[in-house]
């Protein structure tokens, strides 16, 4: 089993930042790839970034690119979403996963985090 535990959500005002984390353990070395999805209320739950565990390969939804980045540090086991210029239709509570393979689909993804809400005010 692998273990995700997300940190870094809050309520910001239009055009602000944060910076999710998410820290892995327990059977970590069975992961490949990890990703956020977002889930807005009353919507399904969409994809927003991945990245490659070895690699480093990131993957963007278009909703997000050029305003959010992920990256990685493998020995702490942790990836970080940096979101910048965020906007109201960002708000929505971010899910860290984790998967064997670098996907954008969620049916990818194998173990999932407890969500952190991220608020953007207008």
């Amino acid at each position: 089993q692998v273990q995700l535990v997300e940190s870094g959500g809050g309520l910001v005002q239009a055009g602000g930042s944060l910076r999710l984390s998410c820290a892995a353990s327990g059977r970590t070395f069975s992961i490949n790839a990890m990703a956020w999805f977002r889930q807005a209320p009353g919507k399904e739950r969409e994809f927003v970034a991945a990245i490659g565990w070895i690699s480093g390969t990131t993957l963007y939804a278009d909703s997000v690119k050029g305003r959010f980045t992920m990256s990685r540090d493998n020995p702490k086991n942790t990836v970080y979403l940096q979101m910048n210029s965020l906007k109201p239709e960002d708000t929505a509570v971010y899910y860290c996963a984790a998967a064997r393979v670098l996907r954008t689909t969620e049916p990818s993804y194998d173990y999932w985090g407890q969500g952190t809400q991220v608020t953007v005010s207008s």
